[in-house]
């Protein structure tokens, strides 16, 4: 659910792993950065959010270069932001998750996770701003989903974002289109299809098919690209399906809003 008061849950987020933690503050920078990401991961697991980014933040305090921890600090920050209303805390949660994700390829610029997560916290920011600044940001969205599945042809994130990526392109009106054209390329322009839209998160769907926002998207996608049948059918998973990720709750309300407009 969308968070109705940003500034009081950044309190909580400072807090959080003090509070949730018995040890209390000074045990929290006793650990390693390994034993952090463990710690993270558990919050993470649970849809403890700003716990898991305490953590995170912490192995990175521990061990600057640390790849893993950069990496799910970026992811981290992207779901926190995606829960939160637009405006300036979410503009920091997607800003960080960017930094992160700049710093983890730095490190490590020959593997899939980093430059995921770049492509990732980049289509979230690219999603809070108006369409024209949003076509500015797909440029560099898709050369870095591309640039990860070069390193793992089956990245499930990757996938993602480069079926949500064919979707925006074509959900553009004729300006828009024409700025897109302008700004991508003819030929890079000309690649985007709903086709490869629904291959793409069909292909997500299938290497995980546990995710709830794989399913979201490509309910949305079949029903932009006129397929309500098949759209309802994802909808309808999400809406049955448990809760996994941090903000599978707001995907299932999405899913329900769709279900009643179809």
């Amino acid at each position: 659910m969308p968070i109705s008061n940003p500034s009081q849950l950044m309190r909580f987020r400072r807090l959080a792993v003090v509070v949730a933690w018995p040890l209390g503050a000074a045990a929290l920078h006793a650990q390693s950065a390994k034993d952090h990401i463990a710690l993270g991961d558990r919050d993470y697991a649970e849809r403890h959010v700003p716990a898991a980014i305490a953590h995170f933040e912490a192995a990175i305090a521990a061990d600057p270069k640390n790849y893993d921890a950069l990496c799910k600090a970026s992811r981290a920050e992207a779901d926190f932001g995606e829960g939160l209303p637009k405006g300036p805390v979410q503009d920091k949660a997607y800003a960080a998750s960017q930094r992160y994700a700049e710093q983890a390829i730095a490190v490590n610029p020959h593997h899939a996770d980093g430059h995921f997560a770049l492509s990732r916290a980049l289509g979230r920011r690219a999603m809070s701003v108006g369409t024209m600044e949003r076509i500015h940001f797909s440029k560099i969205i898709r050369t870095e989903a591309l640039e990860s599945l070069k390193y793992d042809s089956l990245h499930v994130g990757a996938l993602h974002v480069m079926g949500s990526w064919n979707a925006e392109v074509m959900r553009l009106n004729t300006v828009q289109r024409s700025f897109a054209k302008t700004f991508l390329g003819g030929e890079v322009f000309a690649l985007a299809s709903w086709t490869e839209a629904i291959r793409y998160l069909e292909k997500a769907v299938a290497v995980d098919p546990t995710r709830l926002g794989h399913h979201m998207d490509l309910g949305a996608v079949y029903m932009d690209a006129g397929f309500p049948a098949k759209a309802r059918q994802q909808f309808e998973w999400v809406a049955k399906a448990p809760l996994k990720d941090p903000n599978d709750a707001l995907y299932k309300q999405r899913a329900a809003d769709r279900l009643r407009r179809l």
